[in-house]
Formats: structure tokens, C-alpha cells, sequence
């Protein structure tokens, strides 16, 4: 019998059983979607492969066995096996979970046994309130759906959409479901730790201070089980909070005379002054109503007290990606050293009293971030002492640059501060590529806040031509230092700004220097001179033949008139670089230059020949002169 057979009959959609008036009807186009599509009706239906013109009315239930034997025989030794052979009329067959004729590849979206999909097909028996709850009284089945869907599991397949995520089959199976006394259960207390491994790779080194490495697996009996702190439906990243409460830790560290040893034999205040300096009221983690172990998570209770050698917070378990920064920065990269002067996160944050970056007392407030870095890298402090050979008195210059001006006297949180330069977490000198003050980077970095200026600087001269090698071109900080930039209007900025240019144009400058204008400004202190950018502008510098260009033919009277209101075309016909030593450029003068030369050398040659030749004969008149003089006299 073949399939176009039985859906002669079954394809309607109205066909029903007789016995209780259900529907029979098999979509034809689903069915060849599953994955049983190649697959004859009678190949499961074998008792409606008969010659007769009609099956009998009622077929034995498909035995999936024929087929999936091997899934059959640990079905079959499950709870739900077990329960379908006491005749437990709520106990699941293979097409309560994958369906009958739509029965779909696991990896399809649409399958019943999708990873998203899991929880729902799960749920039609074990959520609040099914009939299985309610008859099957004995089973643990309070609230599973919704407690599983509020814990970081569920939280992480429904809303995240994680399809790593765990679901019901990831701890109890698919097919060996099997209740937690069973020794062989997946679920079962000397078990639970290698199903939880199966995901938590790492779950032996985050416990190791805590449990000893791998004892739970070995002695079971002797530490808790997995389940025992994480509850097996409403697993949370707080793991104490239930038993060690905040009033339990404030027990000891409300005391004012709690200290312990320090490394350098003094002693550190353990005390914890919650009413009196306001440390936890408003700070962020107080505000998430998180628990001192959330924190201090390091705890034991096989030790007295419970936080005795607990160590270093560890901020990584809800800071991941700053934590990810952290690590491969130069700070992370003292403290993997083990560097006593390598700053942690409480260095910069705070302790207890971590507040809001929006909030002026916070440690970092951009109004308070210089002083925090400063702390490490002013003058004599341990940073700045430890880098020799670097950038001195860093604090104070950015005191008295633009950036530290607009965020110390006049207040303006949106200035540059240490941490828009060189970020937050992701720390590294400036000879690291990744570094964001490396030079590859420097421009990207300044163009976060100065977004107009680095267009103009992408349209002008100084951007790099594609193929182009780029360090033969300037960056931000080649022409405004790194933590000393001034504003561009200024004397002084004014007064270096051929220095500054000379570094790449040295020709230009020196010829600049040789005219009025480079005169003006050395000899005169020159603060109204023109500058190189009075014609060819600060950063959107263009070429002379562009009709956008300062000094185009189109704009060089405007240029001019700046400081020259009555100029005029004439008038920009001044060659301000003109050099007689450049005969391409220049000719007339190059010729002028040295016919004028020639001349002088010849003229004063001549007359130096003559002087030279006629110096012999005025010696002998001078002596003749002398002899007729001594003859007089003897006269």
C-alpha cells in the first residue's frame, strides 16, 4: 500500500475516527517536510499494510523501537518508560515530544525538541498545574516552568535567546530521564557535578578554593553537591546570599576595632561603618540590593571565620568585558606579575562606596579623574617613578592645557580627561598597536570629541593617500602634544607653530623665516605676525590649485585681507616662500641671485688685484718719500 493510498483517505481534512469522532487527517505537506518524508506510511503503520480495501479501524500505537532500538531500551528503563509500563495513562510516548507526522530535525527552529523549543514541550506535562502535577503529588514539581524561566538559565535561553543555554534535557537527558536517588541518574548527587561540567568547563578551577580542586567528585559525601548551593530549577549567580547575610557579615565588620595584618607588618581596618560615612546608601551596588557575598564570593564555611583568606574581590563574575580589558592592559599585566604597585579595580572604583560615574563624589566623575590617576602618576608617586625616561610633570601640564583649563576652572565634564585618551580599563603604552595613544590609533582617538576638526583633517593634505606609507604624514599629537595642548589661538601655541611645522616642512619654514613675516615673528615677538596657519590653515589644509584652498587664486585675496583689509590681487602676487637657491620655482631670482653674485665677486676682485698689485709700488714711493725726508733733515 502506498502512501498516495493512504492519503486518498487521510487527506482530508475532515476525516475523523468513528470511536470518538478525532481527527485522522495527515497534512501531506508537512509529513514530506519531516523526517520520515521518504518514508512509507506502512513502514510504521504495519498493520495497515493489508490487501483489503480498508485497515482495521483501529491500529496498534507505532513501535518507534523498530527503528530507534538502541533509544528504545534506555527509554524503556527511564521514568517515563517505566510509568507507560504500569499502564500510567499520563506517561509520554516518543510522539508526545516529537510529535507524529511533523516530527522535525532537532536542528530546525520548528522542531518540538529545538533548544528553544525544550522548556515548552517539557512544560505540557511538568507545568504548574498540569494533570501529571496534580495526580503525581509525590514528584517535586513546584513551580519548575516559572522558576526555571526566572533563573540565569532561563533568562538566558527566553530572553537572550542563548541557545547554549541549559534546558531539561541538557541535566536530565532526553531519553534516560531517570529521579535523583537513582545512582544512575544524571541528576544524582554523585553525578551532578559532571552534568554541570558538560557546560561549566571550568567549574573545578573557579571552586578550588573552596572545595579543594575535584573532592566533590571523589568524596561526594564530604562537601556539597552542586544543587546543594545552586538550586536545581532556580539557578542564581548569588550562591551564599540565602545563608550568609549581610547582618551576618556585619556582625564582625561593624566592629570599629576590627583589623588584620597587612604585608608590610602594619595593620588594615577590616570595619565596615554603614550609617555613619553613608559608604553602601546611593553607591550602585547598593542601589541593586546586592549581598557583601556577591561579592566577596570567596567564602568558606569550613573556615573560621567563613571569610578568613578569602582574597581579592573578584569583579570579573559581572564584569566580564571590562574585566576582558582589564587583563590586557598594563595594569592587568603588573597584577598577573604580581606587582605590588599594579592598581585594581577598587583602587579606581572604591571599596564599598562605588558610585555612579554621573555622580560628583564618585572616584570617577570625570571632574575627579585626574587626581585618581594622579594618585599613581604625578611626580614621585610610584607609576612615575617606575617609568624612567618618560613624559615628566604629566599632572601639572595637563593642569595648564586646554582640557585640564575647561574641566578645572571652568567645569566642563565634557573636556578630555585621562580616561578619554587612554580609556578606562584598556590601558597600554603607547608603543602597543592596540593602544588607543598609539600613533595608528592617536587621530581615531582625538575624533571622538573632535569629530568636525578630523573632517576637515580626512579632506585636507595631511591625510594619507591610499597605498600611501602614513608615517609620512602627522597625526594630532605631532602638532598639539599629548597632554600640554594649548588652544590655538594662544601666544605661545602661536609662537611654536613653526617649530611645530618645521618637522616636516623644513625648507618652507626656513624660507618663511627669511621673510617679514618670519622676521616679524622672531624679532618682535611676532604674536600678531601670520603664522603658517593664517594662510594655509589649521587643519583643513588644502593644496593651492584646490578652488577650496586658502591660498587658490579664488581665496588668496580674502586670505590676505585678514590682516591686510586693503589688499588685492597684486598684492598676493608676494612670493612669501620665495627662494633664490630653488631654480625650477623661482628662476628670476635664481639668475638675479647669482648674476648679482658674479658681479660683486668680479668688482671685488678686480679692484682686490689692483689693490694688491699697486700695494708693492706705494711701498717703494712710501720709502722714497722717507729718504728725501731724512735728507732734509741732515741738511
Amino acid at each position: 500500500m502506498s502512501n498516495e493510498d493512504c492519503l486518498e483517505c487521510h487527506g482530508e481534512e475532515d476525516i475523523t475516527r468513528e470511536a470518538d469522532d478525532s481527527s485522522v487527517f495527515v497534512d501531506a505537506v508537512i509529513f514530506a517536510k519531516s523526517v520520515h518524508g521518504d518514508e512509507e506510511c506502512v513502514s510504521c503503520h504495519q498493520d495497515a499494510d493489508t490487501e483489503d480495501d480498508e485497515h482495521p479501524e483501529e491500529l496498534a500505537r507505532v513501535n518507534c523501537a523498530e527503528c530507534h532500538e538502541d533509544v528504545s531500551e534506555v527509554y524503556e528503563k527511564s521514568v517515563h518508560g517505566k510509568a507507560r509500563t504500569r499502564g500510567d495513562e499520563l506517561a509520554p510516548y516518543c510522539s508526545s515530544c516529537h510529535g507524529t507526522h511533523n516530527i522535525l530535525p532537532q536542528s530546525d527552529p520548528e522542531s518540538k525538541v529545538y533548544v528553544l523549543n525544550i522548556p515548552v514541550t517539557c512544560g505540557k506535562c511538568h507545568k504548574e498545574g498540569s494533570p501529571m502535577t496534580k495526580i503525581h503529588t509525590d514528584i517535586d514539581q513546584q513551580n519548575v516552568l516559572q522558576n526555571y524561566s526566572m533563573s540565569i538559565h532561563g533568562k538566558g535561553l527566553i530572553k537572550a535567546g542563548l541557545t547554549v543555554a541549559a534546558v531539561c534535557t541538557s541535566c536530565h537527558t532526553s531519553h534516560n530521564v531517570l529521579p535523583h536517588t537513582n545512582p544512575n541518574s544524571s541528576i544524582n548527587r554523585h553525578n551532578v557535578a559532571k552534568t554541570c561540567m558538560k557546560c561549566h568547563a571550568n567549574i573545578e578551577t573557579t571552586h578550588q578554593k573552596v572545595i579543594r580542586k575535584a573532592l566533590w567528585e571523589k568524596e561526594p559525601h564530604k562537601i556539597p553537591s552542586c544543587v546543594e548551593c545552586h538550586q536545581p530549577h532556580t539557578q542564581r549567580q548569588v550562591v551564599y546570599s540565602d545563608s550568609l547575610t549581610d547582618e551576618y557579615c556585619m556582625k564582625c565588620h561593624g566592629d570599629p576595632n576590627l583589623v588584620t595584618a597587612d604585608e608590610e607588618g602594619g595593620v588594615r581596618s577590616l570595619y565596615v561603618d554603614l550609617d555613619e560615612y553613608d559608604e553602601f546608601k546611593g553607591t550602585l551596588h547598593k542601589k541593586e540590593k546586592l549581598a557583601c557575598v556577591k561579592c566577596h564570593s570567596n567564602m568558606d564555611s569550613a573556615r573560621e571565620p567563613v571569610c578568613k583568606d578569602s582574597g581579592r574581590v573578584d569583579c570579573s563574575s559581572c564584569h566580564a568585558d571590562e574585566n576582558k580589558d582589564y587583563e590586557k592592559s598594563i595594569h592587568g599585566q603588573m597584577l598577573a606579575k604580581l606587582d605590588p604597585n599594579a592598581p585594581y579595580c577598587t583602587d579606581c572604583h572604591g571599596k564599598h562606596a562605588n558610585m555612579s560615574r554621573a555622580n560628583p563624589d564618585s572616584l570617577i566623575n570625570p571632574i575627579n579623574i585626574p587626581s585618581l590617576c594622579g594618585s599613581c602618576h604625578q611626580d614621585g608617586k610610584k607609576a612615575a617613578v617606575r617609568i624612567s625616561g618618560g613624559e615628566k610633570n604629566i599632572v601639572s601640564t595637563y593642569s595648564m592645557s586646554i582640557h585640564g583649563k575647561g574641566l578645572e576652572k571652568s567645569g566642563l565634564l565634557v573636556s578630555a580627561t585621562c580616561a578619554s585618551c587612554h580609556t578606562g580599563h584598556l590601558v597600554l603604552p603607547a608603543s602597543d598597536p592596540e593602544a588607543t595613544v598609539n600613533w595608528k590609533h592617536v587621530s581615531d582617538t582625538c575624533e571622538k570629541c573632535h569629530y568636525g576638526v578630523a573632517m576637515k583633517v580626512n579632506q585636507s593634505v595631511h591625510k594619507p593617500p591610499v597605498g600611501a606609507d602614513p608615517t609620512n604624514f602627522p597625526i594630532c599629537s605631532d602638532c598639539h602634544s599629548a597632554h600640554g595642548v594649548e588652544r590655538g589661538g594662544e601666544a605661545s601655541f602661536r609662537k611654536k607653530q613653526a617649530s611645530e611645522c618645521e618637522k616636516c616642512h623644513k625648507e618652507q619654514v626656513e624660507t618663511y623665516r627669511e621673510s617679514y613675516h618670519g622676521k616679524a615673528s622672531m624679532l618682535a615677538g611676532g604674536e600678531r605676525a601670520a603664522q603658517c596657519s593664517d594662510c594655509h590653515g589649521s587643519h583643513g589644509i588644502l593644496a593651492t590649485t584646490d578652488p577650496d584652498g586658502t591660498l587658490s587664486p579664488e581665496n588668496a585675496v580674502k586670505t590676505c585681507r585678514k590682516c591686510h583689509p586693503t589688499a588685492t590681487a597684486n598684492f598676493t602676487s608676494y612670493r612669501t616662500h620665495a627662494t633664490h637657491g630653488d631654480k625650477e620655482r623661482n628662476p628670476d631670482m635664481y639668475y638675479a641671485f647669482w648674476g648679482m653674485t658674479i658681479l660683486l665677486l668680479g668688482t671685488f676682485s678686480l679692484f682686490g688685484l689692483h689693490t694688491l698689485l699697486w700695494f708693492p709700488r706705494s711701498f717703494k714711493e712710501r720709502l722714497e718719500l722717507m729718504k728725501k725726508a731724512r735728507r732734509k733733515e741732515e741738511e
